[in-house]
């Protein structure tokens, strides 16, 4: 059975004094989510200070990009092996913000989802397609080309150590959401997707999450859908009574 996870990203938000008094209010009321993984992404800045208060508690670090070489002359990157010395299980890659205004590529994409592998680090991997993607029904076929090209030669133990996350762009920060059934469908045909690539028994353990303007008011929808294991979680992140009951619906 794939167990949910729940991650925030609080994408360009919080100094570091905020973010060690959201992470606080975090610790104290989410401690018996034995059911849930739970795991945030705060800017660059906060993960250290994060990362020490996360310590030892059930709530994962993450962080919400890295470039894929371990070191070297790349002004203002930072490496799997940054992250994780700060404490960091996971790194969010390819979301649609950084293609959108940052030109991740799928190649991009696929170069960090390999080094995050290989630091013995998670990645979540963003797919989704934009409004205009959408209204001219593409949705299906962007979505495969996000998965089939972002996991160019991932294994199939690979894939199993890797959470992928469906965002529909047109769903981000604007407070639509694409309906539990929508989400569903396009969830199930991801699975589909990696049945196609590996197997039944591998797709069937790979957890997929849902992101999209998720909100307390319809988490429980959305995770009633079969193939849907969680969400990606943006502007409700930043409010720690949203993001806790976030957690606990699910």
């Amino acid at each position: 059975m794939r167990r949910p996870i729940i991650v925030g990203n609080w994408k360009m938000h919080k100094t570091i004094n905020e973010a060690v008094s959201l992470v606080n209010l975090l610790k104290r009321s989410l401690y018996q989510t034995d059911a849930v993984d739970i795991g945030i992404s705060p800017p660059f800045t906060a993960l250290g200070e994060t990362g020490e208060l996360l310590a030892g508690s059930d709530i994962m670090l993450g962080a919400q990009d890295v470039y894929w070489e371990e070191k070297g002359a790349y002004t203002g990157e930072v490496s799997p092996l940054m992250l994780k010395d700060v404490g960091c299980k996971f790194v969010i890659i390819g979301h649609s913000e950084r293609r959108k205004y940052f030109n991740e590529t799928n190649n991009t994409v696929n170069k960090k989802v390999k080094a995050v592998l290989s630091a013995g680090l998670i990645p979540i991997v963003c797919v989704g397609e934009r409004l205009e993607e959408k209204e001219d029904g593409k949705t299906l076929e962007v979505v495969k080309d996000h998965v089939e090209n972002g996991l160019v030669e991932i294994t199939k133990d690979q894939i199993l150590n890797t959470i992928i996350a469906y965002e529909p762009v047109w769903a981000i920060g604007t407070g639509k959401t694409a309906t539990p059934g929508q989400a569903g469908e396009v969830h199930k045909f991801i699975r589909t997707l990696l049945e196609e690539k590996y197997d039944l028994d591998t797709a069937l353990l790979v957890r997929i999450q849902y992101g999209g303007s998720v909100k307390p008011d319809n988490i429980k929808e959305l995770m009633a859908q079969e193939d849907i294991d969680g969400a990606l979680v943006g502007g409700a992140s930043l409010n720690a009574e949203a993001f806790i009951q976030i957690a606990k619906g699910a």
